[in-house]
């Protein structure tokens, strides 16, 4: 194959160089062409802008004052509207928080009184299948009583007489559930209250209404196992208040108090103990006695409390 020749190669190389400088040239054209129309555009529309500008600011000024007082008073307005309307949603938030407080209580309240009302007007039946779940029956081997449930824990109070010489202690719950209650967390005989423990958790208790409202004439129901009946109540008054040369207060009520009945529950309208049945008078009807729950609560508190430490030392 012919080769080529010098001249030959030097006229290929001058002509791409020629043609690559025109491309470039060309292209270099085009970018200032683009660029000087894309100036041109900018400037004018610079222009415009300024021109605008200008006759906005004119009509602004032609307005005055007038204008520029009555934008002024429009924010003013609305800094006031929001500031008054921040403040009604803040009042607005407080009060419905106080209505649902206020809602709670009074639902609380309500239900109580609804059951006040049930009581007054008719009987105890609107609260006696609570208070029952929460009486035992204490059966020991030379006797039997009654017992009321303080503590889901397993504490239970009663009498001391109703345990006195026992050897074996069981009580008997008002859905049949039987328990060893042979724990005797403490004793006071004076008081005639016994503090017993079974072990149990989770049980139905009663809490301790204050002795000291209780009224004269209020109605109260005495709940236990009168001879041998268990879990029975019977609805009586209370008719006075005596208080015994060892200081302790007793709560005389017309409640049939029958052999059994000691160391239940007295309740009154709320379903609270008020007190512990004790004792009747031996050839009088209608003459029952309990001690009244703020000794019996002051009595048991401190039982627990030693037996507590003991435990946990």
């Amino acid at each position: 194959m012919a080769r080529k020749s010098p001249k030959n190669l030097i006229f290929a190389i001058l002509s791409v160089l020629i043609l690559i400088g025109g491309i470039t040239y060309y292209f270099n054209y085009s970018i200032r062409m683009v660029k000087q129309d894309y100036e041109a555009k900018i400037s004018n529309l610079n222009r415009q802008t300024a021109e605008n500008l200008m006759n906005i600011e004119t009509q602004i000024n032609a307005l005055g004052l007038n204008l520029s007082s009555q934008i002024g008073s429009v924010g003013a307005d609305l800094n006031s509207f929001k500031q008054e309307n921040q403040h009604e949603i803040i009042t607005l938030s407080n009060l419905i928080d106080q209505i649902e407080q206020q809602s709670s209580i009074k639902l609380s309240e309500l239900k109580s009184e609804l059951k006040d009302i049930q009581i007054k007007s008719a009987d105890f039946s609107a609260i006696v299948d609570d208070v029952l779940q929460s009486v035992v029956s204490v059966k020991t081997n030379v006797g039997q009583g009654s017992g009321a449930i303080i503590d889901r824990n397993g504490y239970i109070v009663t009498n001391v007489h109703v345990i006195n010489g026992a050897s074996t202690i069981k009580v008997v719950t008002y859905s049949g559930d039987s328990y060893n209650a042979n724990t005797l967390v403490g004793y006071n005989e004076a008081a005639d209250i016994a503090v017993l423990k079974v072990s149990a958790s989770s049980l139905n208790s009663l809490d301790f209404g204050d002795s000291d409202e209780v009224k004269v004439g209020e109605k109260v129901i005495a709940a236990g196992n009168p001879a041998g009946l268990s879990f029975t109540v019977t609805e009586g008054i209370v008719s006075a208040f005596r208080d015994s040369s060892n200081g302790i207060r007793y709560i005389q009520t017309d409640v049939p108090i029958n052999p059994g009945n000691s160391g239940g529950p007295l309740i009154n309208a709320k379903g609270e103990i008020i007190g512990i049945n004790n004792f009747k008078v031996g050839g009088f009807e209608g003459l029952g006695f309990a001690i009244s729950s703020n000794d019996v609560r002051s009595v048991v508190k401190k039982m627990i409390s030693d037996y507590e430490s003991k435990q946990n030392p």
